[in-house]
């Protein structure tokens, strides 16, 4: 009710009525003009707690790689994530960047393995290029 009163005085107050057409026989209808709109507040409902860690899903999941791969990283399963900290850790301490260009790496004979062969490649090519080597 209040609010469709709000609404109706908003439209409607002593100002506008004046601009009504005017007939002798309907009363006036006469609206409070101090009538605001009120929002009611709704709490929102939190989903069920946390109550532990769920398996890890997607490229977080450790799946099982190729020989080549196992040469760089270490381990003979890893999730996509850790593997590409592990091979631009590998990167960076055999210093296989350019100097001239940091974005280019001269790959040596275990990345030449995992990267098609390529002696050097960009380091946005890194992800495409290591997906053949997840089992």
């Amino acid at each position: 009710m209040a609010a469709s009163s709000a609404f109706v005085s908003t439209f409607v107050s002593p100002q506008t009525l004046s601009f009504l057409p005017k007939s002798s026989s309907s009363p006036r209808l006469l609206l409070p003009t101090n009538m605001r709109m009120v929002r009611t507040v709704t709490l929102a409902t939190a989903s069920k707690p946390a109550t532990g860690t769920r398996a890890p899903r997607g490229i977080m999941k450790p799946r099982s790689v190729t020989p080549e791969m196992q040469a760089v990283v270490g381990v003979p399963e890893i999730s996509r994530t850790q593997a590409l900290k592990q091979i631009w850790a590998y990167i960076k301490e055999h210093n296989l960047q350019d100097p001239e260009n940091k974005k280019m790496i001269n790959c040596d004979e275990k990345l030449k393995k995992i990267f098609g062969g390529k002696d050097r490649i960009g380091f946005l090519e890194i992800a495409g290029l290591i997906s053949p080597h997840f089992l």
